[in-house]
């Protein structure tokens, strides 16, 4: 075994066995609000985008940041995988594609926000132990849209095919 298996196995609550559960096991940690479980589906160095572009760059940042969400604006909030796909890259790595429903977010004065829905991708290793994530991403869904477009240093989802 060797030293960077030895460590994830050890932060490890729960390893995926299959690429099918990580969405599964995401899910459960979000919805749980527990950001060490969710942390620990993730590699040591492993690579982190969210919805706005802030990138964690390790596991450690990454459940730093999943704590603080999920403990104030998420922390009323459940998700739950509408659509999963995988990919098989050889044996030994995959593609998860997830499709998400976010609802009971919290505005910044404290009022629940309209559910949101988004497509997360995983890059995913098989170690000895189980499946372990080494990258993700996540991307907002805004129905009818193409693009964002920025004018006047405001950003905006707009569609080129409407007049």
């Amino acid at each position: 075994m060797s030293r960077k298996t030895s460590s994830h196995q050890r932060f490890c609550k729960h390893i995926p066995e299959t690429p099918e559960d990580i969405p599964r096991l995401f899910a459960e940690a979000w919805n749980s609000k527990d950001a060490h479980a969710l942390a620990s589906l993730f590699a040591e160095e492993a690579e982190f985008v969210n919805v706005v572009g802030l990138w964690w760059h390790n596991r450690t940042d990454i459940e730093r940041a999943h704590h603080y969400g999920l403990s104030t604006f998420f922390r009323d909030s459940s998700i739950s995988a509408r659509r999963v796909k995988v990919r098989l890259i050889g044996e030994a790595v995959c593609i998860v594609h997830t499709r998400w429903k976010l609802t009971g977010q919290i505005g910044k004065a404290g009022e629940a926000l309209d559910d949101r829905s988004s497509i997360m991708v995983f890059v995913a290793e098989r170690s000895p132990e189980g499946w372990i994530i080494q990258a993700a991403q996540n991307t907002d869904i805004i129905p009818g849209m193409e693009t964002m477009a920025v004018r006047d240093g405001t950003m905006g989802a707009v569609d080129y095919r409407t007049g």
